[in-house]
C-alpha cells in the first residue's frame, strides 16, 4: 500500500483510498479497502479484476451481485476441491445458500450441494441431485415438504409425479399429478406424465380421456422421457441395474428391486447411504467387502446368493427373494412348531458354513431371514453389521435388533459364533410364542405355554440357545441344528386354551425416557441400554446443524455425536477418556487434529473454539470436543491458526 493510499485509509476515507489504489493498478489493496468500507460489490469487482476469484465470489454473493459471482465461480472451475469446499462453507455461514450450492456442485460435493439447495428453498434442484445420487426416498421427501408449504405449485407436483413414475410407482405418481389445477401453467406437463402412468395401470378409459384432453391443449410435452414412450425407460443403478421399485429404507441403507440387464435376472441392490469418510468408516467398509467376497465363493442352499460387491457404491447385489422376510410372516400370523423348527435349522446350517470360513453374521434377526421362490429359507446380510456403526446416529441400527442381540454384544464385547446362535434362539422363541425374549429367563414364558404338544425338552433347548453365558449355548451351529432335528415338532398351530391371543411387538423399539440415568440435559449420564457414559447438550436449531456436521465429518479426533433425541430435545455425545491438553501439541497430534478440522470444514461448519481446554488427550491421541457455537468471530482460517498456536 503506497503512502497516499495509506494516509487516506488511516483517515477512514476508505472509499477514496480504494479508488486511488484501483487507479494505480493495486487491485488487491483496492478490494480490501472497499471491503473495509462495506462496499461489497466494488470489493468483489476489484478482486475479480485482480484475478482473485476465491475472494471475489463470497464478496459478490454478499452484495447480491449475481453476474460477478457467476463470473468468479466460472473462474474457479479448475480450483482444487478443498478450496471450493471451504468457499462453500463460508457462503453457508453467510446464509448465501444458493451460491454455496453452486460452489459445492463445481467441487463435485453433490450431497452438500443438495443440502444447500434445500436451504436456499430450491427444492427442485435439491431433488434433482438426490435422485442422481439414487436417494429417491429423500428426493421425494424434499418435494413433499415443499408441497406442504406451497400446495398450489404445479411445478412441484410435476417434479414429484415424474420422480415417482421413474421409480416404479405409477399409482402414487397419478395421485400427485391429478392435483395440478386445470388453470395451472404446468397442467400440460402433468397430463403428459399421466399418460404412461395410466397406461402402466391398464386404465384404458381414463387414458383415452386424458389423451383427448392433452391433444386439445397442444399435445404432450417433451421435457420428460416418460412422455415420449409407452414403456418409460427405467432409471439405472451403477449402469446395469434397472430400478423396479424401492423395497425398504433405513438410516444406513436402501434396498432396491432391480433387473440386471446383463444377466437378465431380478436382483436386490442394497445401497449403503451412511458410510462415513473417516478411518473407522473405511476400515469397516473394507472388512465388509472382504467378508462379502468370501461368502460370494460359498454356494449354500440356505444363504442368499451374492451376485456382486460394489465398493464404490458402496453396495451389494443379491439374488431376488420373492417370498419376502420372516419378519413379514411373523406379523401375518403364528407359525407351526414344525415350520419354526425347520426355519431355525436352515438358518443354523447357513451359519455353520459361514462360521467354517471364519465369518460371523452379527445381526441375525427376522428381517434378515428371507424366502426364495420355492419357499426355501435363506439367510442374508452377512457382515453388514460393520456398516451399521457408520450411521449418523450411532445407535440407530440397534433399536430394531436389540431383542436378537446377544448379551455380550450389548455389553460391547466382541461377537463370537455363540452370539449368532443367540440370535437364532431369539428367532425360534418368537416363532413359537409370538413374543420377543426378555433378558430375565425366569420371568420369560416358556414355549410349552403356547403349544399343546411341546414338552420340557423343547423349553430346555430354547433356554440353552438364549443363555446369558455363551459357554452354556450349543458348541456350534451344526450342533444346535442337530439338537433341533432330534426333537419331534408338531405341525398343529394351537395355543393352550388359557392363553389369550398375543400381538407381535412393533418392529422397532424406541428408547424409553428413562434410558439415560440420570438423563438430565447438560450432565454426563449413563446409557443404561449400552452401559456407556453419554454427555448431553440442549438441542436447538444451531446445535442440530452443528451436530449433524460433526457426525458427517466422521473423524475419530472429533468428539462423537451418538444420537439426536428430539423427544428430550437433546444431543448425545460420546465421552472421551483422558486428560485436558496441558502441553504443546506434537507434530503427529497436530496433523491428526488438522485432518479432523478439514473434514469438519468440508461438512459445512467451523469449530470456533480450538483451545487447550477443548482437547482431551486419550490413549488413541487427541480428541477435539464438540462446540455448540463458535466463540465470537470464527472462520476456517482462524481454526487453523488457533491449532498452530497450540503446537508452540
Amino acid at each position: 500500500m503506497d503512502s497516499d493510499v495509506a494516509r487516506l485509509a488511516q483517515g477512514e476515507r476508505l472509499v477514496a483510498a480504494a479508488e486511488l489504489a484501483a487507479s494505480r493498478g493495486d487491485l488487491r489493496t483496492a478490494s480490501e479497502l472497499f471491503e473495509r468500507a462495506c462496499e461489497w460489490a466494488r470489493a468483489a469487482r476489484a478482486a475479480l479484476a485482480a484475478g482473485d476469484h476465491a475472494r471475489a465470489l463470497p464478496l459478490a454473493a454478499l452484495a447480491s451481485d449475481d453476474e460477478t459471482a457467476a463470473t468468479a465461480l466460472q473462474g474457479l472451475a479448475s480450483t482444487d476441491q478443498p478450496t471450493l469446499l471451504s468457499l462453500g462453507a463460508e457462503l453457508t455461514r453467510h446464509a448465501r445458500h444458493g451460491w454455496a450450492a453452486r460452489t459445492y456442485e463445481v467441487a463435485g460435493a453433490a450431497l452438500l450441494a443438495a443440502n444447500a439447495w434445500e436451504r436456499a428453498g430450491d427444492s427442485l434442484a435439491a431433488a434433482r441431485i438426490l435422485e442422481e445420487l439414487h436417494d429417491v426416498t429423500r428426493a421425494s421427501r424434499v418435494l413433499e415438504t415443499a408441497l406442504r408449504r406451497d400446495p398450489e405449485r404445479g411445478d412441484l407436483h410435476v417434479a414429484l409425479g415424474g420422480l415417482l413414475l421413474r421409480h416404479g410407482k405409477p399409482e402414487a405418481a397419478l395421485r400427485v399429478l391429478q392435483r395440478v389445477a386445470d388453470d395451472d401453467a404446468h397442467k400440460r406437463a402433468a397430463l403428459s406424465l399421466c399418460l404412461p402412468a395410466l397406461r402402466q395401470l391398464g386404465l384404458i378409459d381414463a387414458l383415452a380421456e386424458a389423451t383427448h384432453l392433452l391433444t386439445s391443449m397442444g399435445g404432450a410435452t417433451t421435457s420428460d422421457p416418460e412422455t415420449r414412450s409407452a414403456a418409460p425407460p427405467r432409471a439405472r443403478l451403477y449402469g446395469r441395474y434397472e430400478v423396479v421399485r424401492e423395497v425398504a429404507s433405513t438410516a444406513t441403507s436402501r434396498v432396491v428391486e432391480c433387473i440386471d440387464v446383463v444377466r437378465g435376472e431380478r436382483v436386490a441392490v442394497k445401497v449403503f447411504s451412511a458410510v462415513g469418510a473417516g478411518p473407522s468408516g473405511r476400515d469397516a467398509l473394507a472388512r465388509f467387502v472382504r467378508e462379502a467376497r468370501v461368502l460370494g465363493q460359498l454356494s449354500h442352499p440356505n444363504i442368499v446368493p451374492l451376485r456382486d460387491v460394489l465398493p464404490h457404491g458402496p453396495a451389494i447385489v443379491l439374488a431376488w427373494m420373492p417370498g419376502g422376510t420372516l419378519e413379514a410372516r411373523l406379523t401375518a400370523g403364528p407359525l407351526s412348531p414344525v415350520g419354526a423348527a425347520e426355519i431355525a435349522r436352515s438358518v443354523l446350517q447357513a451359519l455353520g458354513e459361514a462360521h467354517r470360513l471364519g465369518v460371523l453374521h452379527r445381526d441375525v434377526k427376522p428381517a434378515n431371514v428371507l424366502f426364495d421362490e420355492a419357499g426355501g429359507t435363506r439367510l442374508s446380510d452377512f457382515g453388514v453389521a460393520h456398516l451399521g456403526d457408520l450411521s449418523v446416529t450411532a445407535t440407530a441400527g440397534v433399536f430394531g435388533s436389540l431383542a436378537y442381540m446377544s448379551p455380550e454384544q450389548r455389553e460391547g464385547r466382541p461377537a463370537t459364533t455363540a452370539s449368532d446362535l443367540f440370535g437364532v434362539g431369539a428367532i425360534l422363541y418368537e416363532m413359537l410364542t409370538g413374543r420377543r425374549p426378555n433378558d430375565d429367563a425366569t420371568a420369560r414364558p416358556r414355549p410349552t405355554g403356547f403349544h399343546r404338544y411341546l414338552d420340557a425338552r423343547h423349553d430346555a433347548l430354547v433356554d440353552a440357545m438364549l443363555a446369558t453365558d455363551p459357554s452354556v449355548r450349543p458348541t456350534d451351529a451344526f450342533s444346535a441344528a442337530a439338537a433341533i432335528g432330534a426333537l419331534a415338532w408338531p405341525a398343529e398351530v394351537g395355543a393352550r386354551s388359557d392363553d389369550a391371543p398375543r400381538a407381535r411387538p412393533p418392529a422397532s423399539v424406541r428408547p424409553a425416557p428413562t434410558r439415560l440415568d440420570p438423563g438430565l440435559v447438560g450432565e454426563v449420564a449413563r446409557d443404561t441400554w449400552l452401559d456407556r457414559p453419554v454427555a448431553t447438550i440442549a438441542l436447538g436449531e444451531t446445535t442440530l446443524e452443528r451436530a449433524s456436521a460433526f457426525a458427517r465429518a466422521g473423524d475419530r479426533a472429533l468428539q462423537a455425536v451418538l444420537r439426536i433425541d428430539p423427544s428430550a430435545r437433546a444431543v448425545w455425545l460420546g465421552v472421551p477418556t483422558g486428560t485436558v491438553l496441558d502441553r504443546p501439541l506434537e507434530a503427529g497430534e497436530r496433523e491428526r487434529l488438522a485432518r479432523a478440522l478439514a473434514r469438519l470444514h468440508a461438512a459445512g461448519v467451523v469449530h470456533g473454539n480450538v483451545r487447550r481446554d477443548q482437547i482431551v488427550m486419550g490413549e488413541d491421541g487427541p480428541v477435539l470436543l464438540f462446540s455448540p457455537a463458535p466463540d465470537g468471530a470464527a472462520s476456517a482460517a482462524l481454526d487453523r491458526a488457533s491449532l498452530a498456536e497450540l503446537a508452540r
